[in-house]
């Protein structure tokens, strides 16, 4: 997939035009009026009141010595020293925990990992860890003999030296743990997870009950670790059957909290229940439902469109995380499992279990309005809650939630509990479980657990600052610098921005358009006066009357307020150049020559530029009749119907299974200007970049078996600086780029709508292009 760049040229000589304080004759371009969405929501945080991102860390950097660079190896749950300086994570996936120095939060130091083969067991997996003074608490699933015998321990190691002091056996399989704030006991949840494929008696596949039963474990931190005790809190089935809870004669504890008068909370996820324990004594002070919610305004169709037409009607929340906000109120995150899941969070009042307040569909609107709506997910929990946490910073109380499917952070101010306030998005590689918030640094950490080479996602723990301490000078704009605005309530959906182009009837705004991640085909307008960027309108792209998808890679905006978009197509034939009317209206699909389109191989047409009446499309990589290292740029005469064919030389890496391509194409200051990438992403990512290339006098080839003249290009910007500064994960696909007619540069990532993908966009305000391009 790849971007395109129309700059200003002819298109700014328009714009000018049009902004001129002399009335607009009746021949000024126009397109149809249409609504125009504006932002419901307050993105503009001051600088002293948000988090921001210092860094991303890759957990395989972390690796042993030995151990390839393509092993997969994950960051989830995370606990923290008391002196905020090292995080310490579990890696299931690899059978260890991870030591994290954050001593210096903007360049953190992989200081190696424990193994729990050297604890006990190679195929043990930790599944939550704490800390206890100088002590780490590692809990360890050992279960080996099937879903009916679950097993677990925890394993006590000194921090200092990482040595085992002691194991304690847990008699069930233990899932989280969290420690008292006064440091007397820790309490374990003991899920005894059922098993997805076995079918009980009566019922369907993966249905409860499935016994044992699950419990909490009551650990007390009395002395040193070989005398530490452990008491069992189990609950009344019948209790729990008058509360309401589903299958109450096998409950299955998730995730436990514990407030300041030694209370824990526990969510029975399966069962769509909350229970409040008194750790104390361990006597189970109440025990309520979680009950269910109708959710309207969400899209709950896989179908590659994102429509928020659908709802969800009276289902059970079934919480993951839970959290206590103060002492009488717990907030969970409703991620759902075998029957369930709202798509948001909610705040219970723990002594009568009501509902205090919920965030019905407004955060899937987060998700939707920043670009990380997962359409993959639509059907199945929506952006998917799972990880929720308390802190006090900044002198007021916030609660922070992950969308394990949406990869961001969502961070509210919670001083008024029963109406929280959006206050900011924090983005996060892929599969955000764990979340630590770290009060004592002002700092807060996002571990990760999706990992796959393969797909160029990898596990990180993400680093955040609280305050202005933390806002680097000059630094690029917070997340998210664009979002979509909302017409009557309903943001604009969009994602998958690789192409860009100046609007040539406004210097403030560009032109831009999803690819085929989503449909049907749309031209958006952005408005760039603003901070984040504000997609404020959308055209769609129609054939005869019919709305259309198309693979847009790259688009154009004409002086006549129309449109030429690059499509990329599956196959040589399928790539056009279409020229579509202001209206979103197709009038014309230009074919490529059928001997270029024949050489194409899987990916084509990527960028696409005005100079006057002449049009440049960019390809992205060779064709099969050229040699390695060179792609083409085309050159297209409306009113002839002639392409003539140039040479680009392409940058080379040495990451084995990488391919360098094109994504952009442009005119600027009277030449071309090619953005080239190659396929990485994060610390892998070599060549992000702008090169200029001066405009050829000499005719071009027009034939795929010509050999096209090689043009020379020289660097006007490295963009992997802008990229590495945003504190994130380095996007693979800087696709984008288009300089405005107001003269500002613009480079846009394209997020492959969260496919593979953190789903992140960023968005470049570089400043005058003549002051960004070398």
């Amino acid at each position: 997939m790849g971007s395109t760049l129309a700059v200003a040229g002819a298109a700014a000589l328009v714009a000018a035009a049009c902004s001129s304080t002399e009335p607009a004759g009746p021949e000024a371009p126009t397109r149809p009026d249409g609504p125009v969405a504006a932002s419901s929501i307050t993105w503009n945080v001051p600088a002293a009141e948000r988090y921001h991102r210092l860094a991303t860390y890759p957990i395989y950097l972390n690796r042993p010595p030995a151990e390839s660079a393509e092993t997969e190896t994950v960051a989830e749950i995370s606990a923290v020293t008391d002196d905020g300086n090292t995080v310490i994570y579990t890696d299931a996936v690899a059978n260890r925990v991870g030591f994290l120095d954050i001593t210096d939060p903007a360049n953190p130091i992989g200081r190696g990992t424990l193994s729990l083969a050297e604890l006990g067991n190679a195929v043990d997996q930790p599944t939550s860890v704490a800390v206890a003074g100088e002590h780490l608490i590692v809990v360890v699933d050992t279960t080996g003999g099937g879903f009916a015998a679950p097993s677990g321990r925890i394993d006590v190691v000194r921090i200092a030296d990482r040595t085992l002091l002691h194991s304690i056996d847990l008699g069930g399989q233990p899932d989280s743990i969290a420690v008292s704030p006064d440091g007397s006991f820790a309490a374990i949840a003991i899920e005894n997870q059922r098993d997805e494929e076995f079918t009980p008696a009566g019922g369907e596949e993966g249905d409860l009950p499935q016994p044992p039963t699950g419990f909490v474990s009551i650990v007390d931190l009395v002395g040193a670790p070989a005398t530490w005790s452990q008491r069992k809190v189990e609950f009344d089935v019948e209790a729990a059957r008058a509360a309401g809870l589903d299958t109450p004669e096998d409950l299955e504890p998730e995730y436990v909290s514990i407030n300041a008068r030694g209370q824990i909370a526990v969510t029975l996820q399966e069962n769509n229940g909350i229970a409040i324990i008194d750790g104390p004594t361990g006597e189970v002070d109440s025990i309520f439902t979680a009950g269910t919610q109708s959710v309207d305004g969400i899209d709950t169709a896989e179908d590659g469109v994102i429509d928020q037409s659908g709802s969800i009607d009276d289902l059970p929340r079934e919480p993951d995380a839970i959290a206590w906000a103060g002492d009488t109120h717990v907030v969970t995150a409703n991620e759902g499992d075998w029957k369930g899941g709202t798509r948001g969070w909610t705040v219970f009042d723990a002594g009568t279990g009501e509902v205090v307040w919920d965030s019905g569909s407004s955060f899937s609107e987060l998700a939707v309005s920043a670009g990380l709506h997962n359409e993959s997910r639509a059907e199945s929990k929506g952006p998917e809650p799972e990880g929720i946490a308390v802190a006090e910073v900044g002198g007021r109380p916030l609660a922070l939630v992950g969308s394990e499917r949406s990869n961001f952070v969502a961070f509210y101010d919670i001083s008024d509990i029963a109406a929280p306030v959006f206050r900011q998005l924090l983005p996060s590689t892929n599969g955000p479980e764990g979340l630590l918030p770290i009060p004592q640094r002002d700092l807060f950490v996002v571990s990760s657990e999706a990992d796959d080479a393969e797909a160029r996602v990898r596990a990180s723990v993400t680093v955040y600052g609280y305050g202005a301490e933390f806002a680097a000078e000059g630094a690029v704009p917070a997340f998210p610098s664009i979002v979509s605005g909302a017409v009557d309530g309903v943001p604009i959906g969009w994602g998958a921005l690789g192409a860009l182009s100046a609007d040539p009837l406004d210097e403030n705004r560009l032109l831009t358009a999803t690819d085929d991640a989503y449909g049907p085909a749309r031209v958006l307008g952005v408005d760039v006066s603003q901070t984040p960027a504000l997609i404020d309108r959308e055209i769609a792209v129609t054939e005869n009357g019919t709305a259309v998808t198309l693979d847009v890679e790259g688009i154009a905006g004409r002086p006549d307020g129309g449109f030429y978009l690059a499509v990329e197509g599956a196959e040589g034939v399928a790539n056009q150049l279409v020229s579509v009317a202001a209206d979103g209206a197709i009038n014309a699909r230009i074919a490529l020559p059928a001997d270029i389109a024949a050489a194409l191989g899987g990916q084509g047409l990527e960028g696409v530029a005005l100079d006057g009446d002449t049009v440049w499309v960019a390809l992205q990589r060779e064709l099969s009749t050229d040699p390695a290292g060179v792609a083409r740029i085309g050159k297209y005469s409306p009113e002839s119907g002639e392409w003539q064919w140039y040479g680009y030389p392409l940058e080379s890496t040495d990451h084995p299974d990488d391919w360098i391509g094109l994504s952009e194409i442009g005119v600027h200051d009277g030449a071309l200007l090619v953005l080239e990438r190659d396929k990485r992403g994060g610390p892998d990512a070599r060549v992000k970049a702008l090169y200029r290339v001066e405009m050829p006098t000499a005719a071009g080839v027009t034939g795929a078996a010509d050999r096209p003249e090689v043009l020379t290009k020289t660097l006007a910007r490295d963009l992997l600086p802008d990229l590495r500064a945003t504190g994130g994960w380095v996007q693979e696909k800087v696709e984008g780029v288009a300089v405005a007619g107001n003269g500002k540069l613009f480079v846009v990532t394209d997020n492959d709508g969260l496919d593979d993908a953190s789903g992140e966009t960023v968005f470049l305000d570089l400043g005058p292009a003549h002051d960004a391009l070398g």
